[in-house]
């Protein structure tokens, strides 16, 4: 399978954004076991499919050191992914549990976690660096679905598209000059679920699109 070198990836002291570096350095002495750090991609560089969240969770990705596991996002997202032929073995919210992606790969973007859940916009262009790097590095690469409205927009920036006429909406599919495609979702969280924003349904129907989409490809 043929794929380009590795994608430059933030360092494990990365100085980009003082602040998500502050408060890395504060859960490294809450937490000293987790690993409060930049989180890396998980999945194939030579995927088709590139799926990106917001940011890494405090007590999920952040404390596992892998993206969605360990908190609610991931078992939405992973029995999703098991579901349509994306993943397989057992999803056990650890990065040890041999869990595997098939024909995908996720990230965020932003590798570290911010305080509240919620970075800032000079931190999303900081970080934005190295998501372009990382669809760059995709020489496969097909569609990359965007989990929530500012994962949308880093991508349309990394990408160096306007944002304004790709605007977010969930099921949506944008066809972008020179490929790959962007789908939109909401994003996969407790609260967008408790709430009602999504339901299992719409999430799978966002899938079922895609995969027909790869399918074509």
């Amino acid at each position: 399978m043929s794929t380009s070198s590795s994608p430059a990836i933030p360092g494990f002291d990365c100085p980009l954004c003082p602040r998500l570096a502050a408060f890395r350095v504060a859960q490294r002495a809450a937490a000293p076991s987790w690993h409060n750090a930049p989180v890396p991609s998980f999945g194939d560089l030579g995927a088709r499919l590139l799926i990106v969240g917001l940011a890494p969770g405090l007590k999920g990705a952040n404390r596992t050191g892998r993206p969605f596991t360990g908190d609610y996002a991931g078992v939405l997202l992973y029995g999703t992914l098991k579901k349509f032929g994306l993943a397989r073995g057992e999803y056990a919210g650890r990065a040890d549990d041999g869990l595997t992606l098939v024909d995908c790969r996720i990230t965020n973007a932003v590798r570290c976690v911010p305080p509240a859940n919620k970075p800032e916009p000079d931190e999303i262009r900081a970080c934005g660096r190295f998501l372009a790097a990382e669809i760059r590095a995709m020489l496969r690469l097909a569609a990359i679905l965007a989990l929530g409205q500012i994962a949308h927009q880093a991508i349309l920036g990394a990408l160096e598209h306007k944002r304004a006429r790709y605007p977010f909406g969930h099921g949506a599919i944008h066809e972008l000059p020179g490929g790959p495609v962007l789908a939109d979702s909401y994003h996969c969280s407790r609260y967008n679920t408790n709430t009602g924003a999504l339901t299992v349904d719409m999430f799978e129907a966002v899938f079922a699109n895609l995969k027909r989409y790869l399918a074509l490809a």
